[in-house]
Order: C-alpha cells, then sequence, then structure tokens
C-alpha cells in the first residue's frame, strides 16, 4: 500500500473517497455506488463527515492539497472503511482494511518539535520562524472572520437599509473622487485609527466593525509561488463613504468634483 497523505478531521484520521478506493484497488465510482446503494447504514459522524461550504473552505485552507472547484468532500472514519470493505467483500478489501486500521487509523501522527526544544540555534531559529509564521496566519484569518460577524450583526438587528444595500465601492474608487490613490487613502485611515495592518492585510479597529461602513467576503487566492490562501476583500457601503468624507474634510481634502466649482 502506498504511503498515504495524513487527513485529520474532529481529532480523528479520515480518508477521501479516493484514497480509500486506491487503498482498496476499485475506483471512486465504486465507493460512490456502495455508499449511495446502502446509504441507510452509513452514519454521519460515525461513518463519515461530508464537508460544504464554509468548512469545505476552512478544510481547503488547512489542506493546500485538496484544491480545485469541489462543492462537497466525503471524509471516511475507520468505521466507514470497514463498511465498504464489508460491500466490496473481496479478499483484497479485506487485506487492505486490515492494513488501513494498523497503519493509518491507529497511527498517531508524529508532532513537529517546538523550537525551544531544539538544541541547533540555525534549525532553533529555522523552527520559530515557521512557528510564528502559523500563528499568524492563524491570528488574520481569526481577525478577518470577527469582521465578517460583527459587520453583519447590525443588519440582522435592525435590518440596515445602508447594509442591504449593493451600492458598495472599493477604496480604490473612493480615493479617486479625491484625486489620490488607494493606498494614500489606506493611509490616512490607518493614521486615524480606522484601520490598521494584518499580515499584508487591512482590518479594521474592533470599535468600527458593526458601525456597518464596510462589508467583507473572504476569497481563496494562490500566491506567486502557488500556495494557495485567502483573503479578505472589503467594500465600502454609503454610510462609510460617508465616514471616509468627513475624515477627509476634517484635514480639509475635498471631492474633485467640488474642486472645480470652487474654481469656477
Amino acid at each position: 500500500m502506498n504511503q498515504l497523505q495524513v487527513i485529520n478531521h474532529v481529532n480523528q484520521r479520515v480518508l477521501t473517497t479516493s484514497q480509500l478506493a486506491e487503498s482498496y484497488g476499485t475506483n471512486s465510482d465504486k465507493i460512490s455506488y456502495n455508499f449511495n446503494y446502502n446509504e441507510s447504514r452509513y452514519k454521519e459522524g460515525k461513518h463519515y463527515f461530508l464537508l460544504t461550504g464554509e468548512e469545505l473552505k476552512a478544510f481547503k485552507i488547512a489542506n493546500r492539497e485538496f484544491q480545485g472547484s469541489i462543492n462537497k468532500l466525503y471524509l471516511w472514519t475507520e468505521k466507514g472503511a470497514w463498511l465498504h470493505a464489508k460491500s466490496l467483500n473481496t479478499d483484497q478489501a479485506w487485506e487492505a482494511y486490515e492494513a488501513l486500521v494498523d497503519d493509518y487509523y491507529r497511527i498517531k501522527e508524529v508532532q513537529a518539535v517546538p523550537s525551544y526544544m531544539i538544541d541547533d540555534p540555525i534549525a532553533r531559529a529555522q523552527q520559530w520562524i515557521e512557528e510564528q509564521k502559523a500563528k499568524q496566519a492563524i491570528e488574520t484569518k481569526a481577525l478577518m472572520l470577527e469582521q465578517r460577524v460583527a459587520e453583519y450583526e447590525p443588519q440582522m438587528r435592525y435590518l440596515d437599509t445602508i447594509l442591504r444595500s449593493k451600492g458598495t465601492m472599493t477604496i480604490t474608487q473612493i480615493a479617486k473622487d479625491y484625486g489620490m490613490s488607494g493606498q494614500a487613502l489606506n493611509q490616512i485611515l490607518h493614521e486615524e485609527k480606522v484601520q490598521y495592518k494584518q499580515n499584508k492585510q487591512w482590518l479594521l479597529y474592533r470599535n468600527y466593525h458593526a458601525e456597518g461602513y464596510t462589508k467583507s467576503e473572504t476569497i481563496d487566492i494562490v500566491r506567486s509561488n502557488g500556495d494557495p490562501d485567502v483573503t479578505l476583500n472589503t467594500r465600502w457601503t454609503q454610510k462609510g463613504r460617508l465616514f471616509i468624507h468627513e475624515i477627509l474634510k476634517h484635514r480639509e481634502i475635498v471631492p474633485v468634483m467640488d474642486r472645480v466649482k470652487v474654481a469656477n
């Protein structure tokens, strides 16, 4: 049996349909057929996990080798693998099942040694850098999620018509009205303590999350080095646009349109 890519879900090892099919010497269609034909015997959470929507998106982020346009993913537990072996009922399937139990499902994954336990200073520094990168990535994703949740709370409480409006704008579009770049406007909002930069991502300070100034969504992207990642696409509502206008007005920065009127 080939070395399987280790997948953990809810504190247990699982296998995808393709991994299970490969182990049993069959194809994914056969596994899917067995499941559909005997679906009443399979219990979600016991024999398998079905990932869709945000849960699938989070799984893809954590497991970079599972990308693409799939909209659902089955993960099979040890008990689920047993049911499939029973359905196939071949010597190869039962031998493969025993191997899976011995060599995959019940083997604990070796954990990375924390940096403070490494004696070699160079290796310790490299491991510390990796730990900090992972920590920063987790913190950024948590802050992005916190902002998205807080933004939608007013809409759920008051059905705020501004938040429900589709008339949102990017920071670059708003900046253009004032004859500046999006980068310059972002810097002004940073200086005014409206937003801050976390891991190359602009995020609102918490006291502005629920004001209805922005509407955001997370987007899957691929970095220049080929690594998948997630970024936050933030658009400003009309309420947020007025908020920015007041900030710029206080700095005596007026829209280009108003400058033309003054000149005339």
